[in-house]
């Protein structure tokens, strides 16, 4: 059983950035898709952003593309979310997920996780 920890959440300006981490322990995800989703308040889940397990491949939701970066390190078990010119739409409890596989979909509308991390919190001030 992996377990998955987020840090690098906060309060920040918009337009500021933050960099995100998930940190999975427990066994390697280096042979897994990995997500990260967010959820606000009064509001269902959503996806963010997927990066395949060689890292070669990445797809994100139209509301972060060209502001939001995954990148991954599997030397370090470690799966990152760079955000760039936040938007207070942007606040949310943001979580990583490990995929069940590496199959890596054409469209993540569908994709199912199997690992959540607990969640790490960020908030965007106007």
């Amino acid at each position: 059983q992996v377990q998955l920890v987020e840090s690098g959440g906060g309060l920040v300006q918009a337009g500021g950035s933050l960099r995100l981490s998930c940190a999975a322990s427990g066994r390697t995800i280096n042979i897994y898709t990995m997500g990260w989703f967010r959820q606000a308040p009064g509001k269902e889940r959503e996806f963010v952003a997927a990066i395949s397990w060689s890292g070669d491949s990445t797809y994100y939701a139209d509301s972060v593309k060209g502001r939001f970066t995954i990148s991954r390190d599997n030397a370090k078990n470690t799966v990152y979310l760079q955000m760039n010119s936040l938007k207070p739409e942007d606040t949310a409890v943001y979580y990583c997920a490990k995929g069940a596989s590496a199959y890596f979909p054409r469209d993540f509308s569908k994709w199912q996780a199997d690992s959540w991390g607990q969640g790490t919190q960020v908030t965007v001030s106007s």
